[in-house]
């Protein structure tokens, strides 16, 4: 294996959460959610070339993968059919703490799914513990603004799960 190769393995090794959770919020069942993962891979690897080493490789790797998400979920117009029908079902609360977390969770990512490609990159940033001005930078906005465009997406996210009867 060259060494370019086997330091690009060793990046993803070391970030692939972040990748797992990028695609999590872009698709909603497991195999779309690896169809994803693996995009993303891919255009990292066609993309290795251009990265210049001036910031953090998980910084670059932000940055692709959710483009790529966002391309990727543009292509897949026939979600919107899915998403609706994931919103129409029922969901049981569980007695069970371990349950009751993989529920919440569901939750949290269903309608985290209904939120624009800019609020979900911002919901994203903001849950890697990224500053206002880090993810203003990461996204091309002022600091100011990313903290007022986060504070709105966090208050949607918020009805939007209160909409599908849950709140935590």
């Amino acid at each position: 294996m060259k060494a370019k190769e086997k330091a690009f393995l060793g990046e993803i090794e070391t970030h692939k959460g972040i990748i797992h959770k990028i695609s999590r919020m872009y698709m909603d069942n497991e195999d779309d959610q690896k169809d994803l993962f693996q995009e993303i891979i891919c255009q990292l690897w066609k993309s290795y070339d251009s990265f210049n080493h001036q910031s953090k490789f998980s910084s670059w790797m932000y940055r692709v993968a959710l483009n790529t998400a966002i391309v990727f979920f543009k292509k897949d117009k026939r979600k919107q059919d899915v998403y609706a029908n994931i919103l129409a079902e029922e969901i049981e609360i569980p007695s069970d703490e371990a349950e009751t977390k993989e529920i919440q969770l569901a939750h949290f990512y269903k309608a985290l799914q209904k939120l624009d490609k800019i609020e979900k990159a911002l919901m994203f940033y903001f849950l890697e513990n990224y500053s206002h001005k880090e993810i203003g930078e990461n996204l091309g906005i002022t600091e100011g603004n990313a903290r007022v465009k986060l504070n709105r997406a966090k208050n949607k996210l918020k009805e939007l799960i209160k909409k599908q009867g849950y709140e935590f």
